[in-house]
């Protein structure tokens, strides 16, 4: 009976692999000194014309695209985008207290995405209680009129 074929026991076919060539090994090699890449030019420099091309931006010796535009700004690395919430979107919440755990189970936000903000957009009619939330001036001007609390 022929054995069974398994991870175990493949090889190649013979001829089909090859050692790869290894340049840089001294005069006998037939690859020493240059190791293949001549003499000089772009062609025999680290970091030049490989598979892929030359240096990344590199535009022939035209100005780069990143030294032709203008710079301007910064751009803090502490800057927190906050997840906006509607305010008319808390009406299916009456009677409940609003954190920030009751809106990732509505799927209103997102757990890990940085903090809630309610926005005044809407309007709301029944009291709600807010607790622990990020909430704008005229949202919170609108709570307080419908006889809810933000703490």
């Amino acid at each position: 009976m022929a054995n069974k074929i398994g991870l175990h026991n493949l090889s190649s076919a013979p001829g089909s692999s090859r050692n790869r060539k290894r340049i840089g090994r001294g005069p006998g090699s037939g690859t020493g000194k240059t190791s293949g890449k001549g003499h000089k030019g772009s062609k025999a420099r680290a970091g030049h014309h490989g598979p892929g091309g030359g240096k990344p931006h590199f535009e022939g010796g035209q100005m780069p695209l990143t030294r032709r535009l203008p710079k301007r700004g910064f751009t803090s690395p502490f800057r927190v985008e906050s997840q906006v919430v509607r305010l008319g979107d808390l009406a299916q919440f009456e009677g409940k207290e609003i954190t920030t755990e009751l809106l990732v189970e509505a799927g209103m936000i997102h757990g890990g995405k940085g903090p809630a903000k309610i926005l005044a957009n809407g309007e709301i009619t029944q009291a709600v209680t807010i607790r622990g939330l990020k909430v704008s001036s005229g949202a919170r001007e609108k709570i307080v009129a419908a006889g809810g609390t933000v703490a």
